[in-house]
């Protein structure tokens, strides 16, 4: 396999207005409707030319958006900074910042729609 093993990742979500909120106060970035024809999708940023990829919420019906066991980890100038905005924004801390070594620190918050996500930094 040549490239990040990741191409993409969705978030299922009950409410796309509330879910986007959350993701944008969180990471103080802007989502971006989709025009798709067939469900309510906000995507993220991408920048193809740096390390990482993009995705987006997604609005299903009858696909239950909270209790998926992927994990996403958002990358971060400090996890603490956008930990502190997740709580601000509705969101709930499920482990405050912690040292994982030599790969940085991390916390892991559960958005408005249920989802356990990550934040990750080097600081």
């Amino acid at each position: 396999m040549a490239g990040n093993p990741i191409g993409w990742f969705e978030i299922y979500v009950e409410d796309i207005a509330r879910a986007a909120r959350f993701y944008e106060t969180v990471l103080d970035l802007r989502l971006e409707r989709l025009d798709s024809p067939a469900v309510p999708m906000w995507t993220f940023p991408t920048a193809p030319d740096r390390y990482g990829c993009s995705g987006a919420l997604v609005q299903l019906p009858n696909v239950p958006a909270a209790g998926s066991r992927v994990m996403i980890y958002f990358s971060c100038e400090d996890c603490a900074v956008e930990a502190a905005r997740a709580a601000e924004a509705g969101g709930q801390i499920v482990r405050p910042k912690m040292a994982i070594g030599a790969y940085g620190f991390v916390v892991l918050v559960r958005d408005t729609e249920g989802n356990l996500i990550g934040l990750h930094s080097q600081a």
